[in-house]
């Protein structure tokens, strides 16, 4: 299973201060192991949403919203894709990781397109009788 572990923001990375050097070795150090146990597909840290935008649709059609965005809270400010056995794995996995007091990860298993197939036709047979 592939899950998605999203960062998420707050008032400090929404204002773009970077974490310092010992963070910044330490989640190298957790995620070369992410690496050396072949589960890491993809990792990344995102810019603050200023630099960024929404498109968000209405009954009109899309509308572009520039950032930044209200609430740092909610804004994701980094991810990982892993390649796991279990959401559970996945949770032993990052409780390892090098936060920091008051830091949130989000797990969200990632919807594999046979599981996605399979609601479909799961709603056309309810559909259909």
């Amino acid at each position: 299973m592939r899950v998605l572990a999203c960062m998420m923001g707050n008032e400090e990375s929404e204002a773009g201060a970077l974490p310092s050097q010992d963070l910044v070795d330490a989640m190298g150090r957790f995620n070369e192991e992410l690496v050396k146990d072949g589960v890491l597909l993809a990792a990344d840290g995102l810019t603050p949403t200023s630099a960024g935008a929404k498109v968000k649709w209405t009954g009109s059609g899309p509308t572009i919203v520039d950032g930044p965005f209200t609430e740092a809270k909610e804004v994701v400010a980094g991810f990982w894709i892993v390649e796991v056995s279990s959401l559970a794995e996945a949770e032993e996995r990052f409780k390892r990781c090098p936060c920091g007091d008051g830091a949130e990860i989000q797990l969200r298993p990632i919807q594999e397109p046979e599981e996605f197939a399979a609601a479909l036709a799961e709603q056309s047979r309810s559909r259909a009788e």
